[in-house]
This record gives C-alpha cells, structure tokens and sequence, in this order.
C-alpha cells in the first residue's frame, strides 16, 4: 500500500493508515466553561463599575481599572476560543499500530504526537454530540499540583467506525 504524501519517515516499516480525520468545527460551550465564563464576567463587570465610578470623581485614575477589566474578559472568553481555535487547527490519524494528532497552531507551530495503541491501551468513547474517544492521558504541572487531561480524537462524526477500529489495532497488538 502506498502512503499519502508526508508519512515517509515517520511510519513505521509496515505500519499502515487505517483512518484519517478531523475535530468537528463548530463552536462549543461547555457547561464546564459556565462557571470561567460567569466568574471572568463577574470580574471585569465590577472592573467597569469601579471605572464609571472613578472617572465620575474626574481625572484619569480610572484608567488603573482598563487592566482589571481586560484581565476579565480575557478569563471568560479566551479558555472558549482556544478550545475551538486548537479544533480548527487539528488532524486525527489512526494507524494499525498509533494514534496520532497533529497540529499547527498559530504562532506555536507544527506538532506531532503519537500514542501507541497496544493491549494496555484504555479506550474511553465519549457519548457527546459528536462523540470523542479518548486513548491516552496526560499530567499538566499547575501552581496547585497536578491535574490529569485525557488526549484523544475530539468531537469526531466518524467516532463509532473509529472505535471499531482503534479496538482491531489492539487486539491484533496483544
């Protein structure tokens, strides 16, 4: 079997593309983002009262409120817009051996990450409209710790014939 155009490299000998995708586009809110979405809202509205309030005492003090206002705004909005930013910017390969996930983001770049997928692979199909199916997870540093994010094909329509398949590749790997 042939490869498509820039898998030379790597794939591995023998390593073949079972399906290739995309993260569904459209825009998501979450009712995970609700309390981000209300709590920066809530800060950058006492950010403007406190401005309305300074600039009718005159001069420009009210100006120290711009920062506070933005940072606000920014907590609502931004987790929102990256999710899908990073979905537009996103492309699935399955392989009989790998999952992988490119992306090429603006300013970041170009990324490549593969996960294997072998018999201890854990494949978690998420019942959302479109569906995910999730194969891998991380641990991101915070201030406070750790905290775990699952890492998988996002928002895909093609999600049940995925799961079928992802579940062949680790059979045949056992």
């Amino acid at each position: 079997m042939t490869r498509p155009d820039g898998w030379d490299g790597i794939l591995d000998k023998g390593e073949e593309i079972l399906w290739q995708g995309r993260p569904n586009e459209k825009f998501r809110f979450r009712i995970a983002d609700i309390a981000t979405f209300l709590f920066g809202l809530a800060f950058a509205g006492f950010a403007l009262f406190w401005m309305i309030m300074a600039a009718s005492a005159g001069g420009f003090f009210w100006m120290f409120g711009l920062i506070h206002f933005f940072v606000g705004l920014s907590i609502s909005v931004i987790p929102v817009l990256l999710d899908n930013i990073r979905r537009k910017h996103t492309w699935y390969t399955l392989t009989d051996r790998r999952a992988f996930i490119a992306t090429d983001m603006p300013i970041i770049g170009r990324r490549l990450k593969s996960y294997p997928i072998n018999s201890s692979t854990l494949i978690d199909y998420e019942d959302t409209n479109p569906p995910s199916i999730y194969f891998a997870e991380e641990f991101r540093r915070t201030k406070n710790g750790a905290r775990r994010i699952k890492i998988g094909f996002v928002m895909i329509e093609e999600a049940r014939e995925v799961l079928r398949l992802m579940k062949q590749a680790r059979k045949r790997q056992t």
